[in-house]
């Protein structure tokens, strides 16, 4: 194992150098949260797909592919939907809007404080991805070094977020283009292909396997629905990725570099499936289908190259893990703590705005690690936070970019009632039943249009200011200097 360690160990060295080379070029609040909004069509394209291909979907990807067949593809494949509609129906107008935050546009768009409420609920949803991307180091780092999960969660989480504390969106985006890199030769070049000549091929795997495993549809109408509402939609306002959409340089950049980013997600998507197929064939009583990378990775691939494809697998998380926590960070200091800071700045205090942000990544890094190594499984805790983000927060967001009509009056309308009722109905169906973020969905809807509609509308001095800012006309403003409508 001592040259798949020392592949390991290059990688992670090379994730803190980029930390302390992004830490001298973010030298002002663009350029520490968003990159100074300068990305081009490459770099955003890999940096957007790393940052959605994370631990869930390596690993997890490759578990669904073990436990269904070709049909465990689904659960990627939606989170590739959900990216392409971003990209080609929103990411040009949300690229023009030149905000930091989800909230930040909920309040441009309605005037007032409409964003208070998102802020927690998006906070709470960030918090919870980058807790669950820091757990999934425990499985990587137990494979590579045989370490307790304590410690595993410790390390991997110091090392992200050292680089993110460091140097921000700039580490996290540069990290994250060698992640791409690194997750497309170990996964998409290396593993798929061993694992396929390994099982005997696909005429192989059909004679052995059952028949299920090769329908498109064998996971099941319901679950495929599912993920398309949690996952495809989830996609669309999660502010893990509006953040790097805020990163593009231009209009067309977050369009086709996001399509190109969407377009690999569905073949990564595919790509999981197929090697968790194989893996059936290779370990068909494995204890848990989430062991069927780490098994087929230690048992199949040679020395080095089960070096770089465990280094894949762990760029998958540290991805997921970094964008989440800026993301986390972002919210918590410009839609949170902003309010109380306000106060101070009207009294005369100034503030370094870098080392404000860099401090909140770093507390809510240390937040992170220490929730990840308190919760055994957080599966129901992510749950809860997908199902308040999509119940509650969907309909105010895309309402706002598609209906003039809709108000502030039913904007908070539509995020209380939508998160009460997933919250009511998780307590009477269980958390992890589809019905509370069908049924919740539907309640923000009627609220958000019942409530908008007997409202007087948005005032037009901040509909005035929303149209320019589209339209790309407008420079970037303060959210204090929106117009509000009381």
């Amino acid at each position: 194992m001592a040259v798949d360690y020392t592949v390991i160990v290059v990688y992670l060295a090379g994730m803190l150098a980029m930390g302390w080379w992004g830490m001298r070029r973010a030298k002002s609040k663009s350029e520490f949260l968003v990159a100074g909004r300068r990305l081009g069509p490459a770099m955003y394209s890999g940096t957007m797909a790393a940052i959605v291909l994370g631990g869930a979907s390596t690993i997890g990807g490759v578990g669904l592919g073990y436990q269904y067949g070709l049909s465990g593809a689904w659960m990627v494949f939606t989170i590739g939907l959900g990216l392409l509609a971003l990209s080609v129906f929103f990411s040009a107008r949300i690229a023009r809007l030149k905000v930091y935050t989800v909230s930040e546009m909920l309040d441009l768009r309605y005037g007032g404080r409409a964003g208070v409420i998102s802020g927690v609920v998006m906070w709470a949803y960030t918090l919870m991805l980058a807790v669950t991307s820091t757990i999934a180091y425990a499985t990587i780092f137990d494979v590579l070094f045989d370490v307790n999960r304590t410690v595993a969660i410790v390390l991997g989480g110091a090392i992200v977020v050292a680089y993110s504390t460091l140097g921000g969106m700039w580490s996290i985006t540069l990290t994250d283009m060698v992640q791409f890199v690194v997750k497309t030769i170990g996964v998409l070049l290396l593993l798929l292909p061993v694992a396929v000549v390994k099982a005997g091929g696909f005429a192989q795997m059909k004679a052995e396997l059952p028949t299920s495993y090769f329908d498109p549809l064998g996971i099941g109408g319901e679950t495929i629905f599912t993920y398309v509402l949690i996952y495809t939609f989830g996609m669309l306002i999660g502010q893990d990725i509006w953040q790097r959409v805020f990163t593009a340089r231009s209009d067309r950049t977050a369009r086709w570099g996001g399509t190109v980013a969407g377009t690999y997600c569905l073949v990564y998507a595919l790509a999981g499936a197929v090697i968790g197929t194989a893996a059936k064939v290779l370990y068909p009583d494995l204890g848990s289908p989430d062991d069927a990378f780490a098994t087929i990775v230690k048992d199949e691939l040679p020395v080095g190259v089960r070096g770089l494809v465990l280094a894949a697998a762990l760029a998958a998380v540290m991805s997921t893990s970094s964008g989440a926590l800026i993301a986390c960070a972002t919210v918590a200091n410009n839609d949170i703590w902003s309010r109380l800071r306000g106060l101070a700045e009207r009294s005369g205090e100034e503030h370094d705005e870098v080392a404000g942000n860099r401090a909140f990544i770093l507390v809510m890094g240390l937040a992170v690690i220490g929730t990840a190594i308190a919760l055994n499984d957080v599966v129901e805790a992510l749950t809860v936070a997908y199902n308040l983000l999509v119940g509650g927060l969907l309909v105010p967001i895309l309402g706002g970019l598609l209906w003039k009509r809709g108000t502030a009056q039913g904007a908070l309308a539509s995020v209380a009632v939508g998160g009460l009722a997933v919250i009511g109905l998780m307590a009477g169906y269980g958390v992890l039943a589809n019905e509370p973020v069908y049924y919740g969905l539907l309640a923000s809807l009627v609220a958000y249009v019942a409530v908008s509609l007997a409202t007087r509308p948005t005032d037009e001095a901040v509909l005035a200011v929303w149209r320019e800012r589209l339209a790309g006309r407008s420079p970037e403003l303060p959210p204090e200097t929106v117009p509000a409508h009381q």
